[in-house]
């Protein structure tokens, strides 16, 4: 990997997500191993942006419709019938960043599991000539996995954060890392952060 040429890709770590005021906070809909993710994650942000590398946060995005209300997925509503007004919506409290990873360096709106889709990230990873993704965040089997299938159709090179993305079925993480094992290279963060200063 070339530092300057990498980018670090974080999927969904945002407020409605993770804050207890969150959307999901708030309906309990929550894991340990979910809300331990910034942490893990911002020492690997921090070791590739010291070594010349940019980090890009997609976000999920509920666009308002007319009168506010969301426009949701059929698929999504029965999934998740606690969404509402105002989650999720660009620009407010639930859509943001958390903090601890806060700012990006680009921020992408993704409607869709992979970040890829109907967004502007291929146009910025093409402007920075980014050719290696650092990928982590939440669910490893739906944003995370769907963003890493679709890099790898692009002939972008990636590596998933092991320990550095996370479902609310530890057993479905596993699995869909083991899924994965053909279309991206596999660190814990700590191996990611080594990695980095190996070739800085």
């Amino acid at each position: 990997m070339t530092p300057d040429r990498t980018a670090l890709l974080t999927i969904d770590l945002q407020n409605d997500f993770l804050h207890p005021d969150g959307a999901y906070g708030r309906a309990g809909q929550t894991a340990e191993a979910i809300t331990a993710l910034p942490d893990r994650i911002a020492p690997v942000r921090d070791a590739l942006v010291a070594a010349g590398g940019v980090y890009i946060s997609a976000q999920f995005t509920l666009v308002p419709g007319r009168g506010g209300a969301p426009l949701i997925a059929p698929h999504l509503a029965k999934l998740r019938p606690f969404l509402t007004k105002g989650d999720f919506a660009p620009g407010g409290f639930g859509h943001s960043l958390v903090d601890r990873l806060a700012p990006a360096d680009f921020t992408v709106e993704k409607v869709a599991y992979s970040a890829f889709y109907q967004t502007r990230l291929e146009y910025i990873l093409r402007a920075m000539e980014i050719d290696t993704l650092i990928v982590g965040g939440i669910v490893t089997n739906g944003g995370v996995a769907s963003t890493l299938r679709d890099a790898h159709l692009r002939n972008i090179h990636t590596y998933t954060l092991t320990d550095g993305c996370a479902a609310f079925d530890m057993s479905v993480h596993e699995a869909t890392l083991t899924s994965l094992g053909t279309v991206t290279e596999a660190l814990t963060c700590g191996e990611m952060i080594a990695r980095i200063g190996e070739a800085s």
